[in-house]
């Protein structure tokens, strides 16, 4: 066990977070992490109406009592979902732990603290950050250029993102992006972080609900087989490497390409089909470059004790036999 600020504030027994992740986080993967003792979010916009997001907290209790959460995400998009309805299908279901995740989330913070939730934001750049801790938030999810989904436009790694969070901010840091061991989290406590958040890992577990196809190829990829896609958007995204990503890198380089001219390439519909029906060039599907430290499918409960025990051996080990036995007297 090891204990510290953000496994005391949240309840858990390790310092490992399986953050949101659309079409992913649900209910059997979500308690799955709970019961080995680590954070798991439900991803509110993955359930198409605030009710159901109601009816799947009530699964996760039915598999689990321990500690989880739900993450809501906040997207520039034409039609923007009801945001303060699924706001408050999480509150009145008693969800006391939230991740928040996207743009302008000083409503959100606002409301869910008003009603004793404690939040988690995930943001990529340390002056998002210092605004996210003035308004509120108990901890910070710093998220690096590693990772999957949208790393931000500054192209920071976490090896000086993660201290350099930590150096700003007085409330407790969680590493994200590029994590798959317990190699990585140690390196992020080293740096600073009081743990580490993990997306494309938990994606090639057993009890994660996408199709073998897509773990199995997390599996095979290397560290480069990523895509940054939407670069010259100014709204960049790290996907998986495959025909639809490098299709739109390619289409995006062209001369005034705009988003009309790969929107039918990255419908959210497409990328949903990709994890359910496992064809892996029908749409986009997301992944870190933390792939390339991925090499089997463990339950989550292997994997999340298994790192603990890397680390713990790393720490325990590893580390003091460098330091000569006549300098630690």
């Amino acid at each position: 066990m090891l204990e510290n600020r953000f496994t005391r504030l949240f309840g858990v027994q390790h310092p490992l977070v399986m953050g949101g992740m659309q079409w992913v986080g649900r209910a059997p993967l979500v308690a799955a992490v709970a019961e080995a003792g680590a954070l798991g979010f439900l991803t509110a916009l993955t359930q198409p109406t605030p009710e159901e997001l109601a009816r799947e907290i009530a699964r996760v209790r039915e598999l689990t009592d321990k500690p989880f959460g739900v993450n809501l995400t906040i997207l520039p998009t034409m039609k923007p979902p009801p945001y303060a309805e699924y706001r408050r299908a999480i509150v009145e279901s008693g969800v006391t732990i939230v991740e928040t995740a996207g743009h302008r989330p000083q409503e959100h913070v606002e409301d869910l603290k008003a009603n004793g939730v404690r939040i988690i934001h995930k943001c990529t750049a340390v002056r998002h950050a210092i605004s996210a801790e003035k308004m509120g938030v108990d901890c910070i999810s710093i998220d690096g250029f590693e990772c999957a989904g949208h790393p931000g436009e500054d192209d920071i790694g976490g090896l000086v993102l993660i201290p350099a969070a930590v150096d700003r901010l007085s409330i407790p840091v969680i590493a994200s992006g590029g994590i798959a061991d317990g190699r990585g989290l140690v390196a992020a406590m080293a740096l600073g972080a009081e743990g580490a958040n993990m997306g494309t890992r938990f994606l090639a577990t057993q009890e994660c609900a996408i199709h073998d196809n897509v773990k199995q190829r997390i599996v095979e990829a290397s560290e480069r087989d990523t895509n940054l896609i939407f670069r010259s958007l100014k709204n960049t995204a790290r996907v998986g490497r495959n025909k639809i990503s490098d299709e739109v890198v390619e289409i995006l380089k062209r001369p005034q390409a705009e988003f009309a001219d790969v929107a039918h390439l990255v419908a959210g519909a497409r990328g949903r089909e990709v994890m359910e029906e496992g064809d892996l060039d029908n749409g986009l599907y997301w992944a870190s470059m933390a792939q390339g430290l991925i090499h089997d499918v463990p339950t989550v409960a292997g994997l999340v004790h298994g790192i603990m025990a890397d680390a713990r051996a790393i720490v325990g080990e590893r580390l003091p036999a460098l330091v000569p036995e006549t300098a630690n007297a």
